[in-house]
């Protein structure tokens, strides 16, 4: 089998965020056999149904990188109770037009950091009822919220915790696992 390609998704368009953060260890935790690239939301535009048949630059490149990609790592804040409105605009345009998804089938994983105790809990929730109707199979255990955050980074960004690294290396373990038993993994054809 070939090396497994996973995109990670950062959730949030801020320089100093705490899920990129995490995304950026995990990338230097990733098991052998395996390579994790990061995708950036910048300049993706508001999801607009009337354009979906023209897709904009921006988002073809998001939906060749998802495609490009044999699992999917998503690192989500959680504001008002849920997923960032910026994923969920990315998700959207990736799902479109109609019968032309970029996810259907791909295997995923998320983690989430946040500066409060309950490490994004509730818009981790929210995503996986996202990802359910998007047909993807997601790893279910661990579940890697990362809380009061500021405390487990140093100000540089890098992950200090090692509990909060450890818990990240099973995710990526078990993510990995998944593509190589999905049939929509690219690694399986080539």
């Amino acid at each position: 089998m070939d090396e497994i390609v996973i995109l990670g998704i950062v959730g949030s368009l801020r320089k100093d965020s705490y899920n990129r953060f995490a995304l950026k260890a995990a990338q230097e935790l990733v098991p052998d056999g395996a390579v994790l690239s990061l995708a950036e939301l910048h300049g993706i535009p508001v999801f607009n149904q009337d354009t979906e048949m023209a897709l904009p630059a921006a988002v073809l490149e998001f939906k060749r990188q998802i495609l490009a990609a044999d699992a999917i790592l998503f690192a989500t804040p959680e504001y008002n109770y849920s997923v960032p409105g910026v994923l969920k605009n990315a998700i959207d345009w990736a799902s479109r037009p109609y019968g032309e998804s970029a996810w259907t089938g791909k295997p995923a994983a998320m983690m989430g950091a946040s500066p409060g105790n309950l490490g994004t809990a509730r818009a981790q929730y929210h995503l996986r009822q996202i990802l359910v109707t998007l047909d993807m199979p997601v790893v279910n255990q661990p579940e890697v919220m990362i809380g009061d955050a500021s405390q487990r980074f140093d100000p540089d960004g890098r992950l200090t915790d090692e509990p909060t690294r450890l818990y990240i290396q099973k995710l990526l373990r078990a993510l990995v696992q998944l593509a190589k038993s999905s049939p929509a993994s690219k690694s399986q054809t080539g």
